[in-house]
């Protein structure tokens, strides 16, 4: 099962993700609060995740610029975009985002769009 990077400044919805997501059997390596955090930790990694799950809307580093920098560093990772900003959507899929989620949305959604990024990832491998 991928291995999952959760970037999001809301921390109730960095644990909620977290439960769902380990329940479904993906294992989440970190979280990041903000972009600049997130691109910190993402260089920290040893073991790279194959999937990270990025807000917009954050303080110090938002969600479009973190992306383009940790897709910088590994142009492989699916990087799924999870933000109320509908004006953005079409940006971070022309940056390299696979899929973006409009908030507010159900979990079930979420799982869904995390399990066919995962078959993806295990097709390319």
């Amino acid at each position: 099962m991928a291995k999952i990077f959760i970037v999001d400044d809301d921390q109730s919805l960095q644990r909620l993700y977290t439960l769902i997501l380990t329940k479904a059997g993906f294992e989440i390596i970190a979280t990041a609060f903000n972009g600049k955090s997130a691109i910190e930790k993402y260089n920290d990694l040893k073991e790279k995740p194959d999937i990270v799950l990025m807000d917009h809307r954050m303080p110090i580093k938002n969600g479009l610029d973190a992306m383009t920098e940790i897709l910088q560093i590994q142009n492989n990772v699916k990087v799924i975009f999870a933000s109320a900003d509908i004006s953005i959507k079409q940006k971070a899929l022309k940056l390299g985002a696979c899929a973006f989620l409009d908030k507010p949305f159900n979990m079930r959604k979420l799982l869904t769009i995390i399990q066919q990024v995962n078959k993806e990832i295990l097709l390319e491998n």
